[in-house]
């Protein structure tokens, strides 16, 4: 819960690096969140506005951890453009997001404790 958290403090922190625990964890949990939001606009009869309005809250927040985990791989955060190419440009995201972090320092900072 703590790397959600810390995902959602640092919302507009687009500098840095972020480990693939942080990045994985906060997706972890916003799934979860967005699972359980959609199941009580269900539930109470809603329109899927509550889950309208989380996605809207999360959704920087999102990008700024996705690019510090971008960076943490050694790439600039504007990959994240790669995700409009359809179908293929997600998986090559994903694929990046799963790749193990540059050694030691690189240009985007100093590579973070676990």
């Amino acid at each position: 819960m703590q790397w959600y958290l810390n995902g959602l403090k640092n919302y507009v922190g687009f500098q840095g690096r972020a480990r693939r625990t942080e990045y994985w964890m906060f997706i972890l949990f916003s799934v979860i969140v967005s699972f359980v939001i959609s199941l009580i606009d269900s539930l109470v009869g809603l329109s899927p506005i509550l889950t309208y309005i989380y996605s809207l809250a999360v959704l920087l927040p999102s990008l700024a951890v996705l690019a510090r985990r971008l960076h943490d791989t050694g790439r600039s955060g504007w990959w994240i453009l790669i995700a409009l190419i359809p179908l293929v440009g997600s998986i090559i995201l994903i694929v990046f997001t799963c790749q193990d972090s540059q050694p030691g320092d690189n240009k985007y900072g100093k590579n973070p404790k676990l």
